[in-house]
Order: structure tokens, then sequence, then C-alpha cells
């Protein structure tokens, strides 16, 4: 059954006044409380904010609007107009004073509990404190301006629902669970000492990854993280370079295998996304019904072509030899010297094709690489210019997230400063479209960060 726009926004409005009832509720005693996180007694009290006289990038258009007024109400974009707009009685009023209004951006392949934490620490520390690390880290990515990360492996689905009940200000998370690799795989973290036999490594203990080997393992492993929670599924196809075992050359899982995944999530309305780098590693990949390719530095013009002609995403990572941008955490540089040899190709052959190309950081282990999330932005002007770039890291990426279908946690609109979407919105103090350096100083650069209509900086 199809339901309109209008519709959709009234029945979220009458879930929302629901919840204030609940609230009634709770101050008089009738349900059990649950204390606010310090960041949203912050927020303002009123369900209405009004930006006035900004000039907004859309998300979708290489340009910016005429000095316009946005009103929020209840966490959607209730109005856009370049006429003055009346504020609701007790809303938060914002001078823009023709600073940029733009959605929040969208990393397509994050990693929620891995980016900020050693991986010594990883595999070793108590995943309580792995979960408050993590949780530090996603407070940290929201105030970069990362409104909605697409997580790429990793036990997330705590986090998740900490920060969708408000326990902690965090990015809208789109969990893939654990990384699902064959033995030996980009996903095996055994020792040497422990092979043979498999006994449950500590990251398959804590869901960081998962071991299948044949098409029934790995359907079990899918419905698996799919019944966990995940919004789309996450395979090794190819060797990697966190991995110590495994050359990037390695191709991984068979095509029965990977069909097997495919065809579970498939099955749950969702899709399968790999790790592959290499030309064989993708197009075993394709050839089974894979949607998206993360990575494919590697790739040859044969295989680019073939993302082409399945429609596919590609998902890809500005992995450059840039000293402003390496990781001091890096477990294995020789490896991530033969993947940023061939990056400049592989965003050329890109371009040649016309694919649907991504954003993604792909930050792993480093608070000091973590804290520098926007320089990654900045340096896509190396292949696209600021509005292409812009356009990728908001509408773009949020049109991957929703080919999760059914399994998408967040089914309204993404990406996009249009009235009915989601309020996550960015004050930018200068002109993106021109200067893509602001997204590396977000502590100066950006006046305002809001999520789901709520200030979480202003």
């Amino acid at each position: 059954m199809s339901v309109s726009r209008s519709s959709w926004r009234a029945s979220r409005r009458r879930l929302l006044s629901m919840c204030a009832g609940s609230a009634a509720g709770l101050a008089a005693g009738r349900l059990p409380v649950r204390a606010a996180s310090p960041a949203r007694q912050d927020a303002a009290p009123a369900n209405a904010t009004l930006f006035q006289n900004v000039l907004i990038f859309d998300g979708m258009r290489p340009e910016r609007s005429a000095p316009s007024n946005v009103l929020v109400r209840d966490g959607l974009i209730d109005t856009i107009s370049e006429e003055p707009v009346d504020a609701p009685a007790g809303a938060r009023v914002i001078e823009g004073n023709g600073a940029t209004l733009m959605p929040g951006m969208i990393d397509a392949h994050w990693h929620t509990m891995l980016a900020e934490i050693p991986v010594a620490e990883l595999f070793s520390a108590d995943i309580g404190y792995v979960d408050l690390i993590a949780g530090r880290g996603a407070t940290r990515t929201l105030m970069q301006g990362f409104t909605s990360v697409r997580d790429m492996a990793g036990p997330s689905f705590g986090l998740k629902r900490a920060i969708d009940e408000g326990v902690l200000p965090g990015p809208r998370i789109f969990p893939s669970g654990a990384i699902i690799s064959q033995t030996s795989g980009h996903g095996d973290f055994r020792k040497r000492m422990e092979v043979p036999g498999h006994t449950p490594s500590y990251g398959e203990r804590i869901n960081a990854g998962v071991i299948a080997d044949g098409p029934d393992e790995v359907l079990r492993a899918t419905r698996e993280q799919l019944m966990l929670g995940a919004s789309q599924i996450k395979l090794a196809t190819s060797g990697g370079i966190i991995s110590d075992h495994d050359p990037i050359d390695v191709v991984e899982f068979s095509l029965p295998e990977i069909a097997a995944a495919v065809g579970a999530a498939a099955d749950w309305g969702t899709y399968v996304a790999v790790h592959a780098f290499t030309p064989r590693a993708v197009q075993r990949s394709l050839e089974a019904g894979v949607r998206c390719i993360d990575h494919g530095q590697l790739m040859d013009d044969a295989t680019a072509r073939m993302i082409a002609e399945k429609d596919a995403w590609l998902s890809l990572q500005p992995f450059i030899d840039d000293p402003s941008l390496r990781n001091p955490e890096e477990p294995n540089p020789e490896k991530s010297a033969i993947v940023s040899q061939v990056t400049d190709t592989a965003y050329a052959l890109a371009k040649k094709y016309g694919l649907k190309v991504a954003w993604g950081t792909d930050i792993l282990f480093s608070p000091a690489a973590a804290a520098k999330h926007g320089a990654h932005v900045a340096v896509m002007s190396r292949w696209y210019t600021p509005a292409e770039v812009l356009i990728m890291v908001t509408s773009m990426n949020a049109d991957l997230l929703a080919l999760s279908g059914p399994r998408n946690p967040y089914p309204g609109v993404l990406g996009r400063v249009e009235e009915g979407a989601y309020a996550d919105l960015l004050l930018v103090d200068g002109n993106p479209l021109e200067n893509l350096e602001l997204f590396t100083t977000p502590e100066t650069s950006l006046l305002v960060i809001m999520k789901d209509g709520i200030v979480h900086k202003g």
C-alpha cells in the first residue's frame, strides 16, 4: 500500500503528539521515568525551530537558493519559503545572516564501533569499555556534521538503540552487524596458533565478524544478522588491508556462497554489500547479484563497465598517500600503499562509466584519524567539483541508504532540504559549494548542527 508524504507526515505528528501525552504521564508519576540525556536537556524546549535568512543548498542542485526561511516542526522540515514565515509560539528562532543551510552529511562506509579504538584494544578490552569509546566517538561524529552513517561491520546494534532512544547524541546508524567472512578471509582475525579448528574468536563472540564456509553456513550467518537488525549485509569477497593473513589479490567466497547471502537478504527486502578490491572479486560478486561494491580500487576497465551494466553502486573511499589523511594506527602500511597508488584510476573509471558513486571514509582504529572526518570530504576536490562532492555526501548517499527497503530503520527522506524531509541540517559559516575546506574546521565552520529537529550545536 502506498502512503503519500503528507499522510506520512501527519501520522508522524500524531505519534509525536501521543509521545507528548506519555511525557505528561511521566510527570504525573504514572509511568517509569528515564532521565533525559545532557544533550537533550540543552536542546530547545519547543518542537519548532525557524531558520531565517539562510541560503539553502538542498542536496540536489549545484547552487544555493535566494535568501529563505525554513521552519522545522516535530523533527521534520515543515515549510521552506522566500517569504517571511511566522514562528510558532515558543519556537526557537535562528538568524542565519546569509549562512548556508544544507543537509547533514552521510558517511556510507563508517565503522561506529571500530573507528576510535586501537585494534589491540578492540580484541582484548572488556566489551563495556569498547562500547563507551564507541559512544564517545558517535557523539564526535555527529559534532563533525555527520548525521547518518552506514555502519559496514561491527557490533553496533546496542549503540544504535541508545542513540535512537536519546541516551546519548550520535548519528543515525544503518547497521550491517558482523562482517561475514570465509575461513582465512578478511574477517578471520584468529591467530595462526589457533588453527586448525574453529573455536570462536573474541571478534566472533562480540559479533564483530562471523566465519562461514559453504552456502549453508553463509545462509545461517546472513539470517542471524538480519534477525539482530541489520539494514544491509556485509560480506568480504577479496583480501583486505587490516587483515594479516589474506593478501589483497585473494578472491574469497565461491559464487554459490555469495549467492546464498544475496538470496537471503533479498527475501528480507534488502541487499548485500561486499568488501572487494580486485576485478575477479568484484565481477564474481556482481554475478551473484551483489548490489554494492565497497572499495573496488583495483578494478579495471571491464570491471567498471560491468558495474555500470549491473546498475550497482560503487562505495569508493579516498584512499591516497596524503599525510593529512594518513592513519597513524594503520596496521599494514604496505597493503595500504598498494591501494592508494590506484585510487586515482578508480575514480577516473567511475567517472568514465557514470557509476553511482557513494562516499565514505572507512576510518579504523584511530581517534586521531576519526577527528579528521571532514578532511576526507575536502580531499574529494581532487576528482570532483565541490558541488558534485556535496551532492554525493548528501542526497546520493541517502539514495544508497534507501536501498535497504523495508529494513530501512529511518524510512523518511534523508540527505535533502525539502518539505517533509527529516530535519537533519547544518548551518555553515560560508559557502561549501566553493570551499570544501570548511568541513576540516567543524568547530568554527558549523554554526548549527541539527538532527531530527533537535539542535545539538547552535
